[in-house]
This record gives C-alpha cells, sequence and structure tokens, in this order.
C-alpha cells in the first residue's frame, strides 16, 4: 500500500522514496518507538502552544477545518497536521497557516529519516514526528491535529496538556487494527472502536464528543474517568439541533450559528463538535462571531465536494459531479441522506479490497441510474463482481476515472466516490489541487 505520494522537488521525492521503504513490523503496537524517536529530536511534542487533539471514525477531519477556520477567524495563527492526502504529501503539515513548502518537508523528512533509522519507524510515526518538529519550530498561536488511526495506539499520541480532545461520529472501520481481540477491552464491536478513540484523553482535558449509544457512551466515561478527564458529551453536556440554522446551546448559554458551506447534515454536526470543544476549554478564547465566520470559511476538499470545471468534468458537461471519499457504512448513509430528495444518478465507485463494498452501494441502490467500478490507484481494489450482490444494475468494470465519465449516458449528476485514494486522483486529474 502506498500511503505517500510522488513529488516533483527531487529532495522530497527522496525523501518519499525512503519514506515507502518502511514497513510496520508485524504485530508491533505501542508508543514506545514514536518516543524514543522523539526524543533524539529534543521532544518537541513537549514544546507545542495549545492542542485541540480530534479522534472519531468519520468527520474528524472535517471537525479539524472548522477548528483551523475558527481560530483563525480569531485572528490567531494555526498549525494544523491533517490526514491522509490527497495529492500531495505536503497537504498533512499546515504550518502557521499554509501548506508545509517542499524546502520545509524535505529537510524535516530527512532530519527524522536519519536520526530514526536504526528504530525501524513507520510511516506515520516519521510523519507525526515530521510534523511535531515543524510545529515547535515555527511559531504559532494553537494547533490542530487530527489522529490518525484509532486513538490509543496512535503515533500522534504522545501529547499531553492539550486544549481539548474530540471524538467526532464513530462507526465500524479498520477492523484489521482496532478490533484485534485483546483481554480487558470491550468486546462489543462498536463500544471497543470507542475505547480506542478514548484513548487519547488526558488528564484534566476536555474530552469533548458526539452522541452515541448508551452503551458507548458508559465506555467512553469509563476510559475518561480512568486518566481523569473531564467529559462533554452532545445529548449529555452540551446540545446541537440542526434546522436552519445551529441551535447550539451548553451551560454558558445558547448559539445561533450558520450552517456551514459544506455540504451534508453531517457538516453542520461536525461543525457543532468543533464549537463545543472550542467552549469547554480554556486555555484559548474564540468568539461566537469567530466561530460564525469558520464555519461558513471552512473549506475540506473530497467530502461531498463539487467539482470545478476541468478536464474531467469537461467529460461529462453541463452535469454536476460530486466527489466524496466516504468508503464506510456510516459514510455510505451520509451520503444517501444527502441525496434522498435528489433526480437519480450516476455512481463511480473504486474501493479498497479491505472496505466493504456494500458500505455505499447498498444505501444508494434506489437512487442510481448506472453503476461504474474503476481501480483505486496504487491499491488493491474490489472487483466489479463484489457489488453486484447489492444492486439490480448491472456493474460496468472501467480502467480508470476518464473512461468512466466518457461512457456514461447523456443525461443525470455524477457522484464519485468510495476512496480517498480515488479522491485524491480525481482532484489531480481535474486539476484541483488543494490548498
Amino acid at each position: 500500500m502506498r500511503d505517500f505520494a510522488v513529488s516533483d522537488h527531487p529532495r522530497v521525492q527522496a525523501q518519499l522514496d525512503r519514506l515507502g521503504a518502511l514497513t510496520l513490523p508485524s504485530g508491533r503496537l505501542g508508543l514506545e518507538v514514536i518516543h524514543e524517536l522523539l526524543a533524539r529530536l529534543g521532544d518537541p511534542h513537549k514544546r507545542l502552544p495549545p492542542v485541540f487533539h480530534v479522534a472519531g471514525t468519520n468527520g474528524k477531519g472535517s471537525t479539524c477545518a472548522y477548528l483551523r477556520a475558527m481560530l483563525e477567524a480569531q485572528g490567531l495563527t494555526v498549525h494544523a497536521a491533517t490526514k491522509p492526502h490527497l495529492v500531495r504529501y505536503n497537504e498533512r503539515l499546515r504550518i502557521a497557516g499554509k501548506l508545509a513548502s517542499d524546502d520545509q518537508l524535505a529537510d524535516l523528512l530527512q532530519q527524522v529519516l536519519d536520526v530514526g533509522e536504526d528504530l525501524s519507524p513507520s510511516f506515520f510515526e516519521v510523519t507525526t514526528a515530521a510534523t511535531f518538529l515543524a510545529f515547535a519550530n515555527y511559531r504559532a498561536d494553537v494547533c490542530v491535529i487530527e489522529v490518525g488511526l484509532g486513538g490509543r495506539f496512535d503515533a500522534t499520541n504522545v501529547l499531553d496538556g492539550q486544549a481539548a480532545c474530540g471524538i467526532a461520529s464513530l462507526g465500524i472501520d479498520h477492523e484489521a487494527f482496532l478490533l484485534v481481540p485483546e483481554e480487558g477491552v470491550p468486546t462489543e464491536p462498536l463500544c471497543r472502536i470507542a475505547f480506542e478513540k478514548a484513548g487519547i484523553a488526558r488528564a484534566g482535558v476536555p474530552l469533548v464528543t458526539q452522541s452515541y449509544p448508551d452503551a458507548v457512551v458508559k465506555t467512553v466515561i469509563e476510559q475518561a474517568i480512568k486518566v481523569g478527564a473531564k467529559t462533554a458529551i452532545r445529548g449529555l453536556d452540551w446540545f446541537a439541533e440542526v434546522g436552519e440554522t445551529i441551535a447550539y446551546r451548553d451551560a454558558q448559554g445558547e448559539l445561533e450559528l450558520p450552517l456551514p458551506t459544506l455540504v451534508g447534515t453531517h457538516q453542520a454536526d461536525n461543525a457543532a463538535l468543533a464549537v463545543a470543544m472550542l467552549r469547554h476549554q480554556s486555555q484559548v478564547e474564540v468568539s461566537a462571531k469567530a466561530m460564525a465566520e469558520g464555519i461558513r470559511a471552512a473549506r475540506w476538499p473530497a467530502r461531498m465536494q463539487p467539482l470545478s470545471e476541468g478536464p474531467l468534468t469537461a467529460l461529462v458537461p453541463g452535469r454536476k459531479v460530486w466527489l466524496d471519499g466516504g468508503h464506510n457504512v456510516d459514510a455510505g448513509l451520509a451520503i444517501a441522506r444527502h441525496f434522498k430528495d435528489a433526480p437519480p444518478f450516476h455512481l463511480i465507485t473504486g474501493m479498497l479490497t479491505s472496505k466493504d463494498p456494500s458500505a455505499i452501494v447498498k444505501p444508494l441502490a434506489d437512487q442510481l441510474l448506472t453503476l461504474s467500478v474503476v481501480p483505486a490507484p496504487g491499491h488493491d481494489a474490489h472487483a466489479p463482481e463484489d457489488f453486484a450482490p447489492f444492486t439490480n444494475l448491472p456493474v460496468r468494470p472501467f480502467g480508470g476515472i476518464e473512461a468512466a465519465l466518457a461512457a456514461l449516458p447523456p443525461e443525470g449528476d455524477v457522484l464519485i466516490c468510495g476512496s480517498l485514494y480515488l479522491a485524491g486522483e480525481v482532484l489531480r486529474l481535474n486539476r484541483e489541487f488543494p490548498d
């Protein structure tokens, strides 16, 4: 699997090649390697400004985007680390509001790879160490950091003293890593996922979450109590009703906030979580006005994104083409909610073999005009026949996104989804590079 990107900058590509050669030793879990790697770099994670740390199955990246936009609307300078990248590795690392330059990236990766060569670190450990090194070396007022896989054993989970931790929507994903049998952990799948995500909780730091089923809430609260974290759970400690506006309230009072520019009710929920994280911490002051401005200003590519005019959309002129990187059941349900009153449309999908082929197709089955299947670039992907049990339509295979678009019947909008790797390829081919 190639999670790293390619670059036309020779020094960056040299380090990406080194990253690509790394493997995660079979069965290795824990934070020992990242701690050692950071120690050799002078423990940069202990020299960061206030951090907002966000975990979750779906919505954590969007929540980070809202946090960054709100903090910047307040006039603060923000470091931000999100994942994965879509087109360029640089997207993972935003230093003082700007994507890392190629020279910055090459220097950071080389320093981390050189100092940790004998540790056999993973791609994610190197990326995290480079992130913390950058954030410690360049001035900013605040950091927004997205958790990668899970939480308890994620490489970012070496932070301490965060301003606030957050957990976005929960669902079943990455089962091979997050549901591995282990003594002393919850056995019910969603509770186990919550247990892993709540591993980011810290003593005295607010742990702010969305609403979950009672058993899941109990799991989150139990983990928070163990470490002395203060929970703020939607439906118990804060509330948000989404209609023509976001009607938010908590113990501090009520706010009426605008709906996001980003499409979908789930995006309003993500924005509400970002508001709750800001409201339940005391290290960084953000006004209601800045929150409203940030909700309107936030952008997050490949999340129900309407594509602009470009080489790909030119293949289906006069039609709207939507792009979403969603690839699990919760994402499929959210997409279905968005399209529930829309005319039928064409679906083009490509999904990794590690994902459930029914996740997107099944919730949308009654709304589709055609179903086309393309590869997920650089990864093992589901074959067309894997989708057939979940639709009455013929499943049409194509070698790439361009061929699939060019073969569509002349009417009907288009949705491309199923993989962030596919989404990145679509943005590259349509020349819409995330900035």
